[in-house]
């Protein structure tokens, strides 16, 4: 059995049995708030359980290295949207130690795009197209640094409701711990 068929097996399940009650809620987060974190694995459980949120509390998005690096992109427009129309009224920004993207190759990674079937052809039109793939497959040098800079964009963003909290954290991925980088009720 593949992975769809074993999803689409237990879903069927899920619901005929109604476990997806214990789940209801709506859209709007009970504690106000707005969390961008790292897709890693070791966080899809421990990151709400260390920061103690329930289903409907926050919401919460998920990227590479938890790391904001336009302010017109689709991370920050999630995060508008949760501020404007989700009624979310702060922001934590919540990277974590040992992430893949510390120190990443943005060449290693094009290289690994060629490895399994994307065309140099493909790679050199987006290059003379103006993409900087260099750019958009950085990942950081340093976590402490990239929190900082991911704040700093989120809070200087001429859309960003005025007096807004924009927290800056890293988590230990084994421990939960929790690191104070930037306290967004500190001016």
């Amino acid at each position: 059995m593949n992975n769809l068929e074993k999803i689409l097996n237990h879903n069927k399940a899920f619901v005929e049995n109604k476990e997806y009650e214990q789940y209801l809620t709506d859209k709007f987060p009970n504690r106000k708030i707005v969390v961008v974190t790292c897709m890693d694995t070791r966080l899809v459980e421990l990151l709400p359980k260390a920061l103690n949120l329930k289903n409907g509390d926050a919401k919460i998005i998920k990227n590479a290295g938890a790391i904001i690096t336009q302010p017109f992109g689709n991370i920050m427009r999630s995060v508008l949207v949760a501020l404007y129309e989700l009624k979310a009224d702060e922001v934590f920004i919540i990277a974590h130690h040992g992430c893949g993207m510390t120190g990443i190759d943005p060449d290693t990674v094009v290289g690994h795009m060629l490895e399994r079937g994307i065309s140099e052809q493909t790679i050199n039109t987006l290059r003379h197209s103006g993409v900087d793939l260099n750019r958009w497959l950085t990942g950081f040098d340093n976590l402490r640094d990239s929190v900082e800079k991911s704040v700093s964009i989120v809070r200087n963003h001429p859309l960003l409701p005025p007096n807004t909290p924009v927290h800056g954290l890293a988590i230990h991925p084994d421990t939960g711990a929790l690191d104070l980088i930037v306290d967004g009720y500190q001016k």
